[in-house]
């Protein structure tokens, strides 16, 4: 007979091998020819397509014998109209493999082609959100191989098994799932993110503190993660502003390229209310991801103090600070050294919005890893009290 026990039954999985260091873009097509990839198609976002490091990368895969085939109609929040022409393009090219190229958006519409090219007709890519076991209704051996190199310091895509696609009709941001999704190897090369504009250097890194943040707040159990988001912490508290004051720092941009990866890896373990309110948000008012993150993190502190108020303290004693108090006070500290807006209201965001956004907040699967359970009087609370 078994002891009587409170451990949970949890399932845990860590992520790919990445190729981390300065210049090792030069591997990549080392890495896609592993990968079994002949013809790859590079996805990326418009802004990135004409930039020399997105140039750069497509002469090593041409220099290799891998063509030169680049997709980049992707909007900052990808939606399935893009998607369907990515898959366009990747069926008319006779594609074998995605090399996902840039921030978020390429990273996650890179991934949503590889997902959807060869699926049946009958299947929809809504089919595969992030519910239950819903990703078992794909085909996996149809999904193809993805390669990933991350040119920002956030999102942590590069390491994740899911990607986020907006519905253009609903204006709802949906997470979509599959163990597939895993890159098969992902190139993080430091140097690539220098030429980030200093509001993107700002957004992305916020973004990692945020998925870093929720994952150590998060109720659920899993250790792993826990050290992982704790240490991720430590290195945007520490790096983010050398990088913002200066860009060519690549020891601070190494740091935040690990950070990155270490958010998403952590927040496996859950996220919270951080994210369900900046879903929403970024799928009706097009705002950056990252940036909407660090305008209501110190609100969200604020609604679940009372549930992480002891753990937030041990955390603040890891990273230098003086209790919640001075956690909070690090956080409002980093938002004014890299100019993110005050609130909702500075970004844009409607008061006669705020009951829709609610309702969209709590169907964000995001809300059900936060502290504090969110109901629909306290959200709206929380949404008045970011603005």
């Amino acid at each position: 007979m078994t002891a009587a026990h409170n451990v949970p039954n949890r399932n845990w999985n860590y992520p790919t091998p990445i190729k981390f260091g300065v210049g090792r873009i030069a591997e990549l097509a080392d890495h896609a020819k592993a990968a079994g990839l002949k013809n790859p198609l590079l996805v990326t976002d418009k802004a990135l397509a004409s930039l020399p490091i997105t140039a750069q990368a497509l002469d090593i895969l041409d220099a290799a014998g891998l063509g030169r085939a680049v997709f980049s109609e992707v909007d900052p929040n990808p939606n399935e109209k893009n998607m369907a022409d990515g898959i366009a393009v990747y069926l008319a090219g006779g594609h074998d493999g995605v090399i996902a190229f840039g921030g978020g958006s390429g990273l996650d519409l890179g991934k949503m082609i590889a997902l959807m090219a060869h699926q049946s007709k009958d299947l929809s890519v809504w089919d595969l959100e992030d519910v239950d076991d819903w990703y078992t209704r794909a085909d996996a051996f149809k999904i193809a191989p993805i390669v990933a190199v991350p040119t920002t310091a956030g999102t942590g895509s590069e390491v994740g098994r899911a990607g986020v696609l907006t519905n253009s009709l609903t204006h709802k941001k949906k997470i979509i799932f599959h163990p597939k999704l895993m890159p098969v190897v992902t190139i993080c090369d430091p140097a690539l993110t220098v030429g980030m504009p200093r509001f993107i250097t700002a957004g992305t890194g916020m973004d990692a503190l945020a998925h870093c943040l929720e994952a150590y707040s998060s109720p659920f159990y899993h250790p792993m993660s826990q050290g992982i988001a704790l240490e991720g912490m430590r290195l945007v508290f520490e790096n983010l502003p050398k990088v913002y004051d200066n860009p060519n720092d690549l020891d601070a941009r190494a740091h935040m390229m690990s950070a990155a990866a270490m958010g998403a890896t952590a927040f496996q373990k859950g996220l919270g209310a951080i994210h369900s309110l900046s879903h929403p948000i970024g799928a009706v008012y097009g705002t950056h991801h990252g940036t909407t993150n660090a305008v209501v993190m110190p609100m969200v502190l604020d609604f679940n103090r009372a549930v992480i108020e002891d753990r937030i303290a041990a955390a603040a004693a890891y990273l230098g600070f003086n209790g919640f108090d001075g956690f909070r006070a690090a956080i409002m500290d980093l938002r004014a050294k890299l100019n993110i807006p005050a609130n909702l209201t500075a970004m844009g965001v409607k008061p006669e919005d705020l009951d829709m956004l609610t309702d969209m907040a709590l169907e964000d699967p995001s809300c059900g890893g936060n502290p504090v359970a969110m109901t629909r009087e306290n959200t709206r609370a929380l949404f008045d009290t970011c603005m």
